[in-house]
């Protein structure tokens, strides 16, 4: 698979996600954040109205498309929106609002994302946002992911989906160590896609198991070094896509790192 991967930004239109500085319930404000990913070389913005940290609550379908849709309709002119949802009725008026893609962390909308004629990207979580963190285990985590995120992409392409991007869901019911296996293991999970026609997207940014990767504890606004590092790793061992807070400094990351040995290797 070729380098050069793109860069989804990220808008979240909702109080409680676990970085404050992609989050907001302002219409005007999301948008505006919005516009500014795309001017700092976005290649997609995800627009998502509930939050899926760890420990957080769901909310109702009806405040979920409140949040989005206004911000869907006034961003999908700009560019390439995807919506971060797991309810088919957001997906669906997300989708009739301008969205492309939905970026699925339930891996549970593949049906409608090829209803719809939509790209679509199929995330491994163990557990849901209020249980994902309490006691992760595997007895292998790269290969029961790999798995599962196999069954999705050979499932896309039976339906048509594309594009499809399977998403080994760091910190999404998984300890530090689980997360950084799964890094190391990057290559494996590209090469699984590969063979479905599927890319790969990686989402390490600002997450805490960043935290634990320095000398001392890493608060959320201390982890840009470390979501930038592993982004890069994730895009040189062939990452298509990978899902940040910090869109200037990841497309610059990869327009001075990555692309210059896609253009060695052309």
């Amino acid at each position: 698979m070729a380098l050069s991967p793109l860069v989804m930004g990220i808008v979240n239109v909702t109080p409680d996600s676990f970085y404050p500085g992609a989050r907001t319930q302002a219409h005007d404000e999301a948008i505006a954040r919005g516009r500014a990913l795309f001017e700092q070389g976005c290649d997609v913005v995800d627009v998502g109205g509930e939050s899926t940290r760890p420990g957080a609550q769901p909310v109702d379908a009806s405040e979920e498309l409140a949040r989005v849709l206004p911000v869907v309709e006034a961003l999908s002119p700009r560019g390439p929106v995807s919506i971060d949802t797991t309810k088919r009725d957001v997906a669906v008026a997300a989708v009739r609002a301008g969205a492309t893609i939905i970026n699925d962390v339930s891996s549970s909308l593949l049906e409608v994302a090829s209803e719809l004629g939509v790209g679509y990207v199929a995330m491994h979580a163990q557990g849901d946002s209020t249980t994902m963190q309490v006691n992760p285990t595997y007895d292998d985590v790269v290969a029961e992911v790999g798995a599962f995120l196999e069954d999705q992409a050979r499932a896309a392409m039976t339906l048509g989906v594309s594009p499809c991007w399977i998403d080994p869901g760091i910190g999404f019911g998984k300890t530090v160590a689980h997360n950084l296996a799964l890094l190391a293991h990057c290559a494996r999970f590209v090469e699984i896609g590969a063979h479905y026609g599927a890319g790969v997207l990686i989402g390490t940014s600002r997450k805490r198991f960043l935290e634990h990767l320095g000398d001392e504890p890493l608060s959320v606004d201390e982890r840009l070094e470390g979501s930038m590092a592993t982004a890069a790793w994730a895009m040189l061992e062939g990452a298509s896509m990978v899902r940040v807070h910090d869109a200037a400094e990841a497309v610059l990351l990869r327009d001075l790192i990555v692309r210059p040995l896609d253009e060695v290797h052309a």
